[in-house]
């Protein structure tokens, strides 16, 4: 039985880098060949119990241990934080990576090129960041691998609303339906979703409150989805769009097929910024700050309104029950998530237990600070408490934007 899974590796590792002929002073009469010949379910017993960065270190080592890392995902999956160049320092196109899991430790990716240095990141899945350069060309890359997907331009949009390159490059003329004229583009509500093995992917962002527009593998435009203005928030989840909208308009889009089809549309209550003031002065400075769309594991629909309460310095959040597949279609208050854990950035809940390094009923989120601190915080929906995972202080770092995210396969 092996107590230290990631000792145990982190003495192989670097005993097979500093000799990797070392086996052959080491081995005993049964012992295998090399390191690539140990037995397949040692291989897989050991990367299953580890973090990730052990577990990427463990698939450099040799091909078999490549091959084996595909058969299992590893424990303990945590929130990392990225930190990104400062657009104006051509002598740093790489990022810097801060694990919850290793607080002393730092990781520096490899060059990522000027334009990565001078673009900005407005979605993540997994290891994949959705980027958006000066002149706004979209493109998905790959933090680890580098591999890169470059998306079509935004101008380039099939549907009613209208969009123009003039020819300054970086500023965009809109028609909307009824012929009202926008000068510049605003791309917000941001979702990222591509599988690892296919590559298959679907972009989707709002089109200045006009409308929703997605892109998918093999697309050369922007397919605008029609009566999806006013975003309020988008989540994608098993090929399916959840749109929600300021005025309280709940809409389930099925992407199983050639074209998205509408399934489910009902309303929902969105407190709305005007409605926030009269609950702070009605419940103890208490504020409504976001209300997010969050999908469970098992397709629920759930709103979740963010709360902040000044007086105390505190956040908290009450969750509504906006659908489910069964017939019962009510907009309760729930107070339990049971055995899975929220993951508000990403909009999903996952399964909680006592290897993925998740807290079962608690919600996980992020709150920046201006430029240099960015905390991360689980909130308890049973003690209705709060606790400060980790504060990042990036002012002592020549970097000027950060993001948490979580490594790929946690999501695949």
């Amino acid at each position: 039985m092996i107590e230290d899974p990631n000792a145990w590796l982190s003495f192989l590792t670097k005993l097979w880098e500093h000799n990797p002929n070392s086996h052959e002073r080491l081995k005993p009469r049964d012992t295998p060949e090399s390191w690539s010949e140990l037995p397949l379910d040692l291989v897989i017993s050991v990367f299953k119990r580890l973090s990730f960065a052990n577990f990427r270190r463990a698939k450099s080592v040799c091909t078999s241990w490549h091959s084996s890392s595909r058969q299992c995902v590893p424990k303990n999956q945590t929130h990392w934080l990225i930190l990104f160049p400062e657009d104006n320092n051509s002598d740093n196109n790489s990022c810097t990576l801060f694990n919850l899991e290793e607080e002393d430790k730092l990781y520096r990716t490899k060059d990522l090129g000027l334009e990565f240095a001078k673009s900005f990141c407005m979605e993540t899945y997994g290891s994949w960041l959705l980027m958006c350069n000066g002149m706004h060309n979209l493109y998905i890359v790959n933090l680890f691998t580098h591999e890169r997907i470059d998306l079509p331009p935004v101008e380039a949009q099939r549907g009613v609303t209208k969009m123009e390159r003039t020819l300054d490059d970086d500023v965009f003329r809109i028609t909307s339906h009824n012929g009202k004229e926008y000068k510049g583009i605003r791309l917000r509500s941001p979702v990222l979703w591509i599988d690892e093995k296919t590559r298959e992917y679907v972009v989707s962002w709002e089109l200045r409150g006009l409308c929703v527009v997605y892109s998918r593998k093999g697309d050369t435009s922007w397919n605008q989805i029609p009566e999806t203005s006013s975003c309020c928030d988008i989540v994608y989840r098993d090929s399916k769009l959840y749109f929600l909208s300021l005025f309280g308009q709940f809409r389930i889009f099925d992407f199983s097929g050639e074209s998205p089809q509408q399934t489910f549309q009902c309303g929902v209550i969105v407190e709305r910024f005007r409605l926030g003031i009269q609950l702070r002065q009605r419940s103890n400075s208490l504020s409504i700050v976001a209300t997010k769309l969050v999908v469970t594991v098992t397709g629920e629909v759930l709103k979740v309104e963010k709360l902040w309460r000044p007086r105390s310095e505190t956040w908290s959040f009450r969750v509504f029950k906006v659908y489910s597949s069964g017939f019962l279609k009510k907009h309760d208050r729930i107070y339990s998530l049971g055995d899975e854990s929220m993951l508000l950035d990403q909009g999903i809940t996952v399964l909680a237990n006592d290897t993925d390094g998740f807290n079962k009923n608690s919600v996980y989120f992020s709150v920046s600070h201006g430029m240099d601190v960015h905390d991360i915080f689980l909130f308890n929906l049973e003690t209705q408490t709060t606790e400060l995972l980790h504060k990042f202080d990036c002012s002592s770092v020549q970097f000027s934007r950060a993001r948490w995210f979580l490594p790929s396969f946690r999501l695949t």
